[in-house]
């Protein structure tokens, strides 16, 4: 494929989604080019410059949809606020779309997107990476495969050591910033749990703020009950002194347990690119699969991790593009998971089980 024939991706953020994630993945993907990069700020520009030559920087939106027949997808890395509004405009100018999650603050307002870009013949896929995770891809593959007999519960964690609030939007006490865990991490909890196990009928949740200063939840727990009679327990921490298993799942045969991070995002924070070996851990990261025995004391059989692919996500979208296979992440997908984490929210406030 020449440079010709390659889609010239327009780039709206350049902060840490835009310059760790999204730019690293556009520029390695065959078949797509990062045309444009927007930012504001002067250091970010000189940033994206250094890191891809050839890019253009422009500071505002309206300086990309101003060329937007010079363009073949517009991706949204921008603050969560922005990404109704931008995504409206980008649809409107006839443009794809890639959204990073949240799609929106509401279940409502990503139908609304889904039905615009549904109108307009368009793309609108979100940016939901952690279906690549090297975990939920060994973890999906061993329930596909029956490995675990039938799933009863399903234990997922994101949880950090941050004992003191690093500031920004994502702290951000201010509703219209949707900031907090329960919208960031816990978007990626809940999406994978329901392309795990299904739709959810039930949801119960706390929501807690524990730092001093801090303005948003930084210690979350989610219960989903799934139609199927699955429980996914689901827990978002920002004030996890001792980090618990990334997954524990039990089933009617076996259990599954994994311990450690993707590796994904911190090379991309290191400044690596996908290529040989990219998404590969050691066998000492590598999951057990047992029934009556602690995985901490090496019970059980080691699970071979398989390789993290976040570079999966733009190629499926590059096809999508082409025609050629389906949107990876559809926003009636990321509204489906926005119903839960609305749910959630009401559920912490009012302390209530809501039932969906």
């Amino acid at each position: 494929m020449t440079a010709a024939t390659h889609l010239r991706v327009g780039l709206i953020g350049y902060g840490l989604a835009g310059s760790v994630f999204h730019a690293p993945l556009i520029a390695a993907t065959e078949g797509l080019a990062l045309d444009t990069v927007v930012t504001s700020n002067p250091e970010r520009q000189a940033q994206a410059k250094a890191e891809f030559p050839e890019v253009r920087t422009v500071a505002a939106p309206d300086e990309l949809f101003d060329r937007a027949d010079g363009l073949d997808l517009v991706v949204i890395a921008s603050p969560n606020r922005t990404h109704v509004p931008l995504a409206t405009t980008a649809l409107k100018a006839g443009l794809p779309v890639v959204v990073d999650k949240p799609v929106a603050g509401t279940a409502a307002e990503a139908r609304e997107l889904a039905a615009l870009a549904e109108e307009r013949g368009l793309l609108l896929s979100v940016f939901q990476n952690r279906r690549w995770d090297n975990d939920f891809l060994t973890l999906r593959k061993l329930l596909e495969e029956g490995e675990l007999g039938d799933a009863w519960r399903f234990e997922s964690r994101f949880e950090r050591w941050r004992p003191q609030p690093k500031g920004g939007w994502r702290e951000s006490g201010d509703p219209a910033e949707i900031g907090g865990l329960l919208y960031d991490l816990g978007s990626h909890l809940v999406d994978q749990a329901l392309v795990l196990f299904g739709p959810a009928t039930g949801v119960y949740a706390e929501s807690v703020i524990r730092r001093t200063g801090a303005e948003t939840d930084d210690d979350t727990f989610i219960a989903v009950t799934h139609a199927n009679g699955v429980r996914s327990h689901l827990y978002a921490s920002a004030t996890a002194a001792q980090l618990g298993p990334r997954f524990r799942v039990l089933g009617s045969k076996t259990g599954y347990v994994k311990y450690g991070l993707d590796p994904q995002e911190a090379a991309l924070r290191e400044g690596k690119r996908p290529g040989p070996g990219w998404g590969v851990e050691p066998e000492s990261l590598y999951g057990r699969i047992g029934a009556g025995e602690s995985p901490v004391t090496g019970g059980g059989r080691a699970v071979p991790t398989l390789p993290g692919d976040y570079p999966a996500y733009y190629a499926a979208v590059a096809e999508a593009l082409r025609g050629e296979g389906p949107n990876p992440v559809t926003a009636l997908e990321a509204a489906a998971a926005l119903d839960v984490l609305e749910a959630a929210r009401r559920s912490a406030g009012d302390k209530v089980t809501v039932t969906l």
